[in-house]
C-alpha cells in the first residue's frame, strides 16, 4: 500500500493536566527520521530511550540520554524552549511521549515504538514513583503556570486502595491506561508503529534490541553489539541511575536510584487480593477486548 493511500491518525482532542499539555505537538516541525518513544508510564520507557540513544549513537557511553530524549508534552519547560531545543539536535532526534494517538500530532515521517506492560506492574511502579517524590515535583507540576485540572496530590499509603483508585476511576490521579493502549493497540499494523512488550525486553534483550534496530534501520558494527547491550542492561543504568532520572533525580528522594527502582514484575501478587486481581482483569478485556488485554498482560500476540 502507497503511503497516499493510508488512513494515518488524527488528533482529535487536547489532553491537559498536572503533568502534561498535548498541545505542544500542534507545531511541532518533524523530521524525516524521528523516533518517537510512547507509553503510559512506567513501561519500561527510559529503558527503552536508553536501547535506542545507543543505537543511534553508536554505543556511545557518554550520552545522557534524558537530556537529549525529552518528554515533550510535559509541561515543562514551556513549549517554545522545548521546540528550540529539538530544533537545535543535529542527530537523530529521540521524543518521548506518554499521549494517546489521538492526543498528539501523528506524522508519517517518524517511527513510534509503543512501550507496554502489565498495568499491574505499571501500578506498582508507578506507586513506588509517586511515593519518593519530593516538594521539587509538586512544584514543578502544581505551580508551573497553565496547569489545567486538579494538582497532584500526595498518594494515599495504602497501595491497595490506592490500585483500587486507579483501576475505578480511570487512571487517577494520574490518566487512562485504557485510552494508551488501546489507541496504540489500533494503530499496531501501520509501517511505522512497532509495538514492544517489558516482557520480551526482559527475556531477551539482545533480541529485542536487535529487532528494535532492524525497525529503526540501524546496522550496528557485531564487535560493537556487546558493549551497546551491555549498557541497556538494568544493572548498568541502575548503577549509572543519575544520568537517566529527570534532573539528574533532584525532584525523588533517593535521587536517580529510586527512579531506576527494581525493573521486576509480579510485586502486585503477594499484595493484591482476589478480588483486586480478578476485577482489574475483567476491567482490561472490557476495555481492551481480549486480544489486547493478552498481550498488555504477557506481550502475546494472537
Amino acid at each position: 500500500m502507497q503511503q497516499s493511500e493510508i488512513a494515518w491518525p488524527r488528533k482529535t482532542r487536547e489532553l491537559q493536566n498536572h503533568h502534561m499539555d498535548s498541545t505542544v505537538w500542534n507545531d511541532f516541525a518533524f523530521r524525516e527520521d524521528d523516533v518517537i518513544v510512547a507509553t503510559y508510564g512506567k513501561s519500561g520507557t527510559t529503558w527503552t530511550q536508553q536501547i535506542i540513544g545507543q543505537l543511534v549513537f553508536g554505543g556511545d557511553d557518554e550520552v545522557a540520554i534524558h537530556e537529549v530524549s525529552p518528554w515533550l508534552d510535559l509541561r515543562v519547560p514551556p513549549t517554545p524552549v522545548k521546540h528550540a531545543m529539538m530544533a537545535a539536535q543535529e542527530h537523530r532526534r529521540i521524543i518521548k511521549t506518554h499521549l494517546p494517538v489521538d492526543a498528539l500530532v501523528f506524522s508519517p515521517k517518524a517511527k513510534y515504538l509503543y512501550v507496554g506492560r502489565d498495568g499491574r506492574d505499571v501500578l506498582f511502579s508507578m506507586y513506588n514513583h509517586h511515593v519518593q517524590a519530593n516538594e521539587h515535583w509538586y512544584s514543578m507540576l502544581n505551580d508551573t503556570p497553565g496547569l489545567v485540572g486538579p494538582k497532584m496530590d500526595k498518594p494515599d499509603p495504602d497501595v491497595r486502595r490506592y490500585f483500587r483508585h486507579w483501576v475505578e476511576n480511570d487512571g487517577a490521579p494520574h490518566w487512562s491506561l485504557w485510552d494508551s493502549v488501546s489507541s496504540w493497540w489500533a494503530v499496531r499494523d501501520l509501517p511505522n508503529v512497532k509495538l514492544v512488550h517489558f516482557n520480551d525486553l526482559k527475556a531477551d534483550l539482545a533480541g529485542e534490541m536487535g529487532r528494535i534496530a532492524d525497525f529503526l534501520e540501524i546496522d550496528i558494527p557485531e564487535a560493537d553489539w556487546p558493549g551497546i547491550v551491555h549498557r541497556c542492561t538494568f544493572d548498568y543504568m541502575k548503577a549509572n541511575a543519575d544520568r537517566f532520572a529527570p534532573v539528574g533525580g533532584i525532584i525523588f528522594d533517593g535521587g536517580g536510584a529510586s527512579f531506576i527502582n527494581k525493573g521486576v514484575n509480579g510485586r502486585w501478587r503477594d499484595v493484591l487480593s482476589a478480588e483486586e486481581v480478578a476485577a482489574y482483569e475483567r476491567t482490561a478485556v472490557e476495555k481492551l477486548g481480549p486480544g489486547c488485554a493478552r498481550w498488555l498482560a504477557t506481550g502475546e500476540l494472537a
